[in-house]
C-alpha cells in the first residue's frame, strides 16, 4: 500500500473519530431545548427500535420546551416509555396529542456531572485518534520492511500521522470547550 494511501485512510478514520464525538456530545443536555437531547432516542414501533426523529416532529416552541407530535398517535405511549429510559433525565408529559418535554435548569451539581461525561468522551476520542495514528505507524512499518515503500516514506508517513494526529486532537479538544462552555452557561 503506498504511503499516501495509508495517511488517507488513516486521516478518514481520524474524520469519522471526531463526528462520532461530535454526535455523541450533541445528545447530552445543556440548560436549553434542543431537538439533538431526543436524537439518540429509539422507540420501540411495530416491534423495531426506531429512532424518535422517524416517528414525529420535534420543536422547540420556548427556549426550555420540546414538543413531540408523532405522526401516528398510537406511539404516544411508547415514545414516553423511551424518554424515560433514556438517561436525558427529563420526565415527558402528553395529554394524548403532543408530548412535551420541560427541559429545567441544571444545578451546579449536575453542570459538572455532565462537563465531566463530555471529558470523558473527549478523551476517549483523543486515544482513539492516537490509536489510528499508531495503527498507521505499524502498517508503514511492515509496508517497508515488505519493501513496498522506502524508509523516506515510511519517515514521510510519520511526519503526516503527526501532523493529523495534532489536527484531530485539536478539533476534538475544540468540541470538548464549545459543549463545556454551552453546559456551564446559566
Amino acid at each position: 500500500m503506498p504511503y499516501q494511501a495509508i495517511v488517507q485512510q488513516s486521516e478518514q478514520r481520524m474524520q469519522k473519530t471526531v463526528q462520532v464525538m461530535a454526535d455523541e456530545i450533541k445528545g447530552i443536555r445543556t440548560g436549553r431545548a434542543s431537538p439533538a437531547l431526543v436524537d439518540n432516542i429509539r422507540v420501540e414501533y411495530y416491534g423495531t427500535q426506531t429512532p424518535l426523529k422517524q416517528l414525529a416532529t420535534i420543536s422547540v416552541p420556548e427556549p426550555r420546551l420540546l414538543v413531540i407530535k408523532p405522526f401516528d398517535m398510537s406511539s404516544i405511549g411508547e415514545i414516553e416509555k423511551a424518554i424515560l429510559k433514556s438517561e436525558l433525565g427529563i420526565t415527558p408529559q402528553s395529554d394524548g396529542k403532543l408530548v412535551r418535554l420541560a427541559v429545567p435548569h441544571l444545578s451546579e451539581e449536575r453542570r459538572k456531572q455532565l462537563s465531566k461525561m463530555v471529558k470523558e468522551t473527549a478523551e476517549r476520542n483523543k486515544v482513539s485518534v492516537r490509536n489510528i495514528r499508531r495503527d498507521a505507524l505499524k502498517m508503514a512499518e511492515d509496508e517497508e520492511k515488505s519493501k513496498t515503500i522506502s524508509e523516506d516514506e515510511k519517515f514521510k508517513v510519520k511526519d503526516e500521522m503527526q501532523k493529523l494526529t495534532e489536527k484531530y486532537e485539536k478539533e476534538v479538544e475544540t468540541l470538548l470547550e464549545k459543549k463545556t462552555k454551552e453546559i456551564m452557561e446559566v
